[in-house]
């Protein structure tokens, strides 16, 4: 199957291993005096160990690779310690990534760990950006005058596969889910459709896992009471799938929502 995953470039590693810290799940080792990748099925392609590298060797890549596997990562972790498994959980918490999460609680529940310690809430370490979820208050101006514009974007990051389902500005919020190519389309999107609402973004022809997504969504439904939705999509047929994944996303999660659904054709129009 073809997914995200780590990528090391073997010339600029200089084998600090300033990277292995930051895979709890163990997919990095050091190796002949580099870091390498060692198995498919550890790494979950969130990035945990990007900001870590000073030579900025490590990328992600989407290549066909082994499905990530929550139990082998798991049967791996427990043998590192209790930090290294509180680590893994909150990295997987921060992500929104509660499919694997609830499958790790699980399974550390069988081999009779103290759940409750280890779910316990601490500051993530990674530079993940999901970590860094935070509130952005809209800029002041007046847009009737010639060449001021200000931005009306209220949280950050903006991004689907960078979100926390449990960040707080989800809470009572007006939910803006946008194709990735709409801003750049449509010249007015702060004004007519950013203004007093929190923003998802995504591509549902070009993003890889889109089950992930329906999942990810799904937790914000379940997590949070949302006062509305609205859809901005491109005219495009394949950009039709916006709409496909919100409905299975408020399906998994049991919600009922009218959703208003704009389309915007290629030439920056509203249709």
């Amino acid at each position: 199957m073809k997914r995200q995953i780590i990528k090391i470039g073997e010339e600029k590693c200089n084998g600090c291993g300033a990277c292995i810290p930051g895979c709890p799940e163990g997919a990095l080792q050091m190796i002949d005096g580099k870091a390498r990748l060692v198995s498919d099925l550890f790494c979950d392609g969130l990035g945990a160990c990007l900001g870590t590298c000073p030579q900025g060797a490590i990328l992600v890549e989407e290549r066909e690779a082994e499905p990530y596997s929550e139990a082998l990562v798991m049967e791996n972790i427990r043998k590192a310690g209790v930090n290294t498994i509180k680590a893994h959980l909150q990295h997987l918490k921060s992500h929104g990534e509660m499919r694997y999460y609830n499958e790790a609680l699980a399974i550390l529940k069988e081999h009779d760990y103290d759940i409750e310690a280890l779910t316990q809430e601490e500051t993530m370490a990674c530079g993940c950006s999901g970590t860094h979820a935070k509130k952005i208050e809209p800029q002041s101006g007046d847009d009737r005058d010639v060449g001021v514009l200000s931005s009306q974007l209220r949280q950050w990051p903006v991004q689907l596969t960078l979100l926390n389902p449990a960040a707080e500005y989800f809470e009572d919020a007006d939910l803006l889910i946008s194709a990735d190519c709409v801003p750049y389309a449509y010249a007015d999107f702060h004004r007519r459709f950013l203004t007093g609402k929190i923003v998802i973004t995504f591509c549902p022809k070009l993003d890889p896992d889109l089950e992930r997504y329906i999942d990810k969504l799904s937790q914000i439904f379940i997590l949070h009471k949302i006062k509305s939705v609205t859809i901005v999509r491109m005219e495009v047929p394949c950009c039709g799938g916006t709409e496909m994944l919100i409905q299975k996303a408020l399906e998994r999660a049991g919600k009922m929502h009218f959703v208003k659904v704009n389309i915007i054709s290629v030439d920056g129009k509203i249709i």
